[in-house]
């Protein structure tokens, strides 16, 4: 039974292509003095994978035409970090290109295609906000979970570098949202600037982010009073529409925003000054929130043409630019948007508490 093993697995091993690097287990983890310092996950990091799974990648993405020799898919696959490791352990080798320049152009490709479409279909975001919507889109961490999906964890070729006196420690999250960005870089040398853009938006623009949970206010009443002024329209008021259980344990209230006739937005709590706060940040939300549609306006980028080689000889295409949305109000600074550190205490005129509310009920509210 042994023997039938054994045959097998010598059969198996002929028919299947292995790189020599890969032979398992190598002389440092046979070496009694080197046995603890051995870190197989490191290892296997260091090797060369076959060409067999360079193709294979490059045909997973859909990129067989563009990245059709596969030392272009290893390049794109070894970090910087990767270099000084293979010059140590082979000097006799010439030393492999990275990906440091193509992870660079990337990344600012990457920069510029999603600021502009999150600035086209949301033109009234605060500039932390669009910064916070950009870096979710296509910032480390989504770069790294888009090459996870890829299927080119396998293929990244890394060191783990410790900290430094003028640089952080390397982690294998950083390491591996480099593939990406140089693979948006490639796309733009081999191709076009349209191509890339189409590939940013096919792999990450193409993803849900949930804008609302990164809009926070330290005042929303405040900030909505600023910015309901800056579009010249009516002070704000806030109104209470519903109320249930005002003496209970658990009362509900039910508190609208008004420009006028306008309602701006409706919130609910258990106080009058939570539903007030939630109307109010509702009634940001809205403004913020508000998408342009796409077919009324086209994006910057579409005015290059699309030629393999970048030269820009006038616009391709018509372009219809996209509103320009107003810009956020600055409150809680003395001297910046019209009003004081002081200001953030103050209440909504005509704001939900009344003559008549029991004594009980108004600090309740507060």
């Amino acid at each position: 039974m042994i023997h039938g093993q054994r045959r097998l697995l010598s059969t198996i091993s002929k028919k299947i292509a292995v790189p020599k690097a890969s032979l398992f287990p190598p002389k440092e983890a046979k070496s009694r003095e080197q046995r603890n310092a051995f870190k197989p996950e490191e290892w296997i990091a260091r090797q060369p994978p076959p060409p067999s799974a360079l193709k294979a990648f490059a045909h997973r993405i859909g990129l067989s035409d563009s990245l059709a020799d596969p030392a272009v898919i290893q390049q794109v696959c070894i970090h910087p970090s990767f270099v000084a490791v293979h010059q140590a352990q082979r000097p006799n080798e010439p030393i492999p290109p990275s990906n440091g320049s193509l992870a660079s152009v990337g990344n600012a490709l990457l920069g510029l295609f999603a600021t502009e479409y999150v600035h086209m279909t949301y033109p009234h975001l605060p500039t932390r906000v669009m910064k916070a919507v950009v870096s979710a889109y296509v910032g480390p961490l989504s770069c790294a979970s888009v090459a996870q999906e890829m299927g080119a964890a396998q293929l990244l070729r890394w060191d783990r570098t410790p900290n430094g006196a003028t640089r952080a420690s390397l982690l294998h999250t950083e390491a591996l949202s480099s593939i990406p960005r140089a693979l948006t870089a490639l796309i733009y040398q081999q191709r076009s600037l349209s191509s890339a853009r189409k590939w940013t938006h096919d792999f990450f623009l193409s993803r849900t982010v949930d804008i609302r949970a990164l809009i926070r206010f330290r005042d929303p009443k405040v900030a909505l009073v600023d910015t309901v002024a800056k579009f010249g329209r009516e002070r704000p008021i806030s109104r209470l529409l519903r109320e249930t259980g005002r003496l209970s344990n658990s009362p509900v209230f039910v508190v609208g925003i008004y420009s006028g006739t306008d309602k701006l937005g409706e919130g609910f709590g258990s106080s009058l000054k939570m539903a007030e706060y939630r109307a109010a940040e509702d009634s940001l939300h809205r403004l913020y929130l508000v998408q342009h549609p796409p077919e009324h306006s086209a994006l910057p980028t579409t005015t290059f043409p699309s030629t393999p080689i970048f030269r820009f000889k006038g616009a391709s295409e018509t372009y219809t630019p996209g509103p320009m949305g107003q810009s956020e109000v600055n409150y809680g600074l003395s001297g910046r948007g019209g009003s004081t550190a002081g200001a953030g205490r103050q209440r909504l005129p005509g704001g939900v508490v009344y003559a008549d509310e029991p004594e009980s009920d108004r600090h309740r509210s507060k």
